[in-house]
Order: structure tokens, then sequence, then C-alpha cells
């Protein structure tokens, strides 16, 4: 098994450019399932996420020709309207082909997603959604299977705001009957770039960016070219990055506007950030201020920076706050960051970051996606060498991180042990 060597305190500088966002690949790679037609997207991140979504659309019948970042795909036939628990368990948006298969077919069997690191994350909101547009749903072993002769528009009220609810119903309203609206619908930028996707497939979709969306159906759906917007998760890493040990780190291929709670966060702490249209310039202060963080939707500070800013609070004077409010069990970073000498406590859904600590290299081990990045955010900043175990999970959202890291100044490798 792989695992990544840091060998802390060098000082990052030169450019660090920003892949595609891995969380709007995914649903737009789903919608594939609506046409006939091929779909071309460009700026796709090379990222175990996206090769398991890859997998499954494969098994139910897309076709799938990659080159470089660039994607086309294109649905000819259905292989079947079943996805398995094998291809849908070690990814919850694998979940999303359930409204999509309905809309086209009629029929769906799709597994539940398996238990996940950081929560539960219930897919209740999809179903009941689903249900108000006519689905006839129900579990039989392990697998929501659902039937509709066509779904119908409807008016839907989401519970809380929910980013994978708010796609999901996108994507199966776009070929519903009349018009569906969401409410108390998810802001996020990857709803938006959804939604510009499946404009320029043939849908109407109005609203995305607010509480309220509007998708009144088509009867088909073609193909389409669209960009992937930058990884705005990426980037917030590698602000941090360069909060840490940056000599004026430029990000490139960004787009600041889409996580101005986090710019907003390390410029409070006194960290040096020059922003621009499509990038970001950071250097490290030598004094910055522990400042609380609570995570909340889009635009509020996110849930996937939690674990990278809590590794910048272990560097900052006095005792910051991070509380999550989003999912319930996403501190499992906390004993690897003390292992390396930071001083972390946990009181339910707070911790509590007391610093400075000068951090020191250890065999560390990742639990999730973004606790495996605060780690690599540790170990460049501690003295010494830093090794973090069970690398997968970094693959499943962060490509050519080595690569990238190493061209700006880190010393960091893979290697196997």
């Amino acid at each position: 098994m792989e695992k990544l060597r840091i060998q802390g305190g060098r000082t990052l500088s030169g450019q660090v450019r920003v892949g595609g966002a891995k969380n709007a690949a995914l649903p737009e790679l789903v919608a594939t399932l609506l046409t006939e037609e091929p779909v071309r997207l460009t700026n796709v991140p090379a990222v175990r996420d996206v090769a398991t979504i890859v997998r499954l659309l494969e098994h139910l019948g897309v076709a799938i020709e990659r080159d470089n970042d660039k994607t086309r795909a294109q649905l000819s036939a259905f292989n079947g309207t079943e996805a398995p628990y094998d291809l849908v368990k070690t990814m919850r948006a694998s979940f999303l082909v359930l409204g999509p298969l309905l809309a086209r077919t009629g029929r769906a069997r799709v597994s539940l997603p398996g238990g996940c690191a950081i929560g539960a994350r219930p897919v209740d909101q999809h179903l009941s959604a689903l249900a108000r547009l006519g689905a006839d749903l129900r579990v039989e072993e392990g697998y929501v299977v659902a039937e509709a002769q066509r779904l119908r528009g409807a008016d839907v009220t989401f519970d809380s705001p929910t980013v994978g609810g708010t796609e999901h119903l996108m994507l199966a309203a776009s070929l519903a009957d009349g018009t569906t609206v969401l409410r108390n619908a998810a802001r996020e930028p990857e709803v938006v770039d959804l939604a510009a996707l499946l404009n320029a497939m043939g849908a109407e979709v109005e609203g995305a960016g607010s509480d309220t969306v509007v998708i009144r159906g088509a009867s088909e759906l073609g193909g389409a070219d669209h960009e992937i917007l930058p990884d705005r998760i990426e980037a917030g890493t590698y602000l941090i990055a360069g909060a840490l040990k940056g000599d004026r780190l430029e990000v490139t291929k960004c787009r600041p506007t889409d996580f101005e709670a986090v710019i907003d966060k390390v410029q409070e702490i006194g960290a040096d950030v020059e922003i621009g249209d499509d990038f970001l310039r950071v250097s490290a202060a030598s004094d910055y201020r522990g400042i609380d963080a609570r995570t909340q939707p889009h635009p509020g500070f996110p849930t996937d920076m939690q674990a990278q800013y809590m590794a910048l609070m272990t560097q900052a004077t006095g005792s910051a706050l991070v509380t999550e409010t989003i999912f319930e069990n996403r501190f499992m970073h906390v004993p690897e960051l003390n292992r390396m000498g930071a001083d972390i406590t946990v009181d339910g859904h707070t911790a509590i970051v007391r610093g400075p600590r000068q951090l020191g290299g250890a065999r560390v081990m990742a639990t999730d996606l973004r606790a495996s990045a605060s780690l690599v955010l540790a170990g460049l900043a501690a003295e010494g060498e830093t090794i973090i175990d069970r690398l997968y999970h970094l693959d499943r959202g962060y490509e050519s991180l080595v690569e990238k890291l190493g061209a700006a100044g880190a010393e960091v490798e893979r290697f196997r042990e």
C-alpha cells in the first residue's frame, strides 16, 4: 500500500495550478445518463472518485473516452437499470444515478450507499423528494427499487440544504413532465455548474445558486460541451499551505469568489493574501491569531475545509474554536494531529485548538479525504519526517498533489513500504 513521506519545513513558492472540481464532475458525469447524444466535458480531474463514477456509468452502458482532462461520454443503450452494491458502496455520489435512470427508463434498482467515515449522511431527503415527483419507491434487501411511468413536476421543500439532494432532483426533474420547484436548495458553486451543463443540454433550470431552483422539464435532452469549474476545496487547501509555509506562493486557475469564506478567514488570522480574478498569491506571516470557525452551507465556511483550517490553527496564538455543524463525525483527524504535537481537545461538535505549537514529524493515518489533506499540511509545517498511511483517501480528491507541491519546493514523495 502506498504511503506519503514529507520532510517538513520547506518554503513553498512558485505556482500551484488548481484542477477541475471533483464535486462538480461527479453529478455532471451522471448527467450523461439523460441523453443519447455525446456529452463532452473538459477540466475533468484525474482522481479516484471520478474513476469510480466512470466504472458505474460504463456498467450501465455509457461509453466513455478520456484524453487527459477531456472526457467524452455517450449512452447509446442501457445495459440495465441496476447499480449494484459493489459499485455504489465506496462513494455516496454514485446514488445520484437513481433519478436519471428512473427518468429515462421508468425503473431503477440502486443500492443504498454504504457507511461513511465522516457520518451517516442519509439519503432520506433524496427519496422523499423523488416521491413528490411521483416515484413509487421501496427498499428491498438494501436496494432502492423505483418505478414511475413518467416523473411529474412538483413543489419540493428540503428539510435542510442538501447538495446531493439538490443535484439529484435537478437531474431527475430535467426530464419530468411539468415544472419542479426546489425550495431551501443548496447554493454551492457545483450546483450552479451542474445547472449550466443541464441548460446546455436543453433543460430549463433557473435560480441555481439561490435557495429556490426552478426546473422546467423537457421531453428529451441533447448533447453538450461543458468546462467544469475549478475545485474550490483544492484551491483552499493550497491557500492554507501557502499560509503555513508560503513565500508568494501563487494558486492559479482558481475562482476566488467561490471560496471567499475561506480566504476571509485566512486573511483575518494575519496571512498576506493577494487576490486576483483567477489566482491567489499568499505568503506566511510570523504571528497568527487564533480565530474561531464554524462550518455552514455555502456561502459559509465549508465543511470540506474544516480539517485543513484546524491544521493552520495549530500555528496560531491563543485558542480557536472549530465547530462542525454539517457532519457528526468529522474530527477523526484530531488524534493524528495531536500525535504530531498539536494541542486539540474535542467537546461535542467543537474542537478547541491551542497554539502555537511546533509540530514534529510522525507516522499518521488518513481517515477520510479532507483529514488526509490536513495531515499533509501539518507535515509541511512540521520539523522532521511525516509518513501518512492510507494514501488512497487523498487520491479520491487531489490530482497530482505530490507533483504540484514538489514543483513549489516541498520535499514530498510517494513510496511503497
